[in-house]
């Protein structure tokens, strides 16, 4: 069974300049998809793409928003700029010459004081800084926070590094998209929980290895609690009580509708709260969550570092596209040479035939047919003698 291709999407800027020139709002446009306004606003930014259902529907409405814009579009009127006459001036009257004026010698003229302005001080320029300054800026801010809150969803050290390291390098690779992003943390964080909480991570041997639990018993009790629940739920709990975003921010990084959300993050409260139950006040939730996260030291890797590694595996996938492209042409290149221009039907396989008596070889004649061949040998081979029977 083969899976239909996902109906094609504008880019994220197409997709804002569309709901922008039709004049709708986030909201707007969410009640005629059918999903919250923070769901909108992670589609245009482009930290989540929709999909299914969601996704053929909101294709449909751009669709239609960009006819309609199509439609609507005026055409360009030339700007007509009235006509400028020259004004009179007035004539210029001369002005008598002031007559000099002559000083008593010997007695100087004081001089008025003239005392220095002073001048303002222009405002020092912002200064503009280069795509990888901007983004050793937004590493080191959100980094360290970012590691600790992963630690959170996986229970893993290593893992929760390496997933936020490959967020930063995608964000490395969409840095002019990532830059012009209202949120970029948010885009970099939901891009690490994605790969953090990937079923593929099970597969890695590494997996098989756990790793030494937190040394404080309370930690331990509450790490355990949070990796007993499923995926979605640990993710929304984190996020709203661990992160501090609301619920509809919330709700727009886990692809959900609020109500979805908020149902999730009662299961995950109700299920936390089973196990601890000092832990039933989300205030005190909220603590104890930033007291596990910072109490485990957790490292990041340099900026640099990291942007390094991602344009190495920018690399690596570059040439393995390129082998693979060649690869599949020289197969192809090769299938066409050695095919056969004409078809040749198979050979059928032998039957065994019934019936027939099988051939005798040569070999030494018997007294008989001795006898015969003698006597054929010894008649006349030609002459009437042969054209009549002759009784014997």
């Amino acid at each position: 069974m083969t899976r239909s291709p996902a109906t094609p999407l504008p880019p994220p800027k197409a997709r804002r300049r569309l709901r922008e020139t039709a004049a709708l709002t986030q909201t707007q446009l969410a009640d005629r998809v059918g999903v919250t306004p923070g769901t909108v606003r992670a589609w245009e930014s482009g930290r989540t793409t929709p999909r299914g259902r969601k996704r053929e529907a909101y294709a449909k409405l751009l669709k239609t928003l960009a006819e309609e814009g199509a439609v609507r579009a005026p055409e360009p009127k030339p700007k007509l700029e009235p006509e400028s006459r020259p004004q009179p001036q007035p004539e210029a009257k001369p002005q008598p010459e002031p007559e000099p004026k002559v000083e008593p010698e010997g007695k100087p003229q004081p001089q008025p004081d003239s005392q220095p302005q002073p001048q303002p001080v222009a405002a020092p320029e912002p200064v503009a800084l280069t795509p990888a300054q901007a983004f050793d800026a937004l590493y080191a801010f959100s980094a360290p926070a970012l590691v600790r809150q992963t630690f959170l969803l996986t229970g893993r050290r290593e893992q929760a590094r390496e997933s936020v390291e490959r967020a930063f390098q995608a964000a490395w690779e969409h840095w002019p998209e990532v830059a012009r992003d209202r949120d970029p943390v948010g885009w970099v964080r939901a891009t690490a929980y994605e790969y953090a909480l990937s079923p593929w991570q099970r597969l890695r041997p590494r997996h098989r290895h756990p790793e030494p639990p937190p040394a404080d018993p309370g930690d331990r009790t509450l790490l355990n609690a949070l990796l007993r629940l499923p995926p979605r739920h640990r993710r929304t709990l984190v996020l709203y009580d661990g992160v501090g975003l609301d619920l509809p921010e919330t709700a727009a990084e886990t692809e959900a509708s609020t109500p979805a959300t908020a149902n999730r993050l009662l299961r995950a409260r109700e299920a936390v709260a089973g196990r601890l139950p000092a832990l039933a006040d989300p205030q005190v939730l909220h603590r104890r969550l930033a007291e596990l996260a910072s109490n485990e030291r957790l490292r990041a890797a340099e900026p640099p570092t990291v942007r390094r590694g991602g344009e190495r595996r920018a690399r690596l996938r570059t040439r393995a596209a390129i082998a693979f492209t060649v690869a599949l042409v020289a197969t192809t290149a090769l299938t066409v040479r050695t095919a056969p221009t004409h078809y040749e039907p198979p050979v059928s396989p032998g039957q065994a035939v019934r019936g027939v008596p099988q051939r005798v070889a040569p070999g030494a004649l018997s007294d008989e047919e001795l006898e015969l061949r003698q006597k054929l040998r010894d008649q006349m081979q030609d002459g009437p003698e042969r054209l009549s029977p002759r009784l014997e």
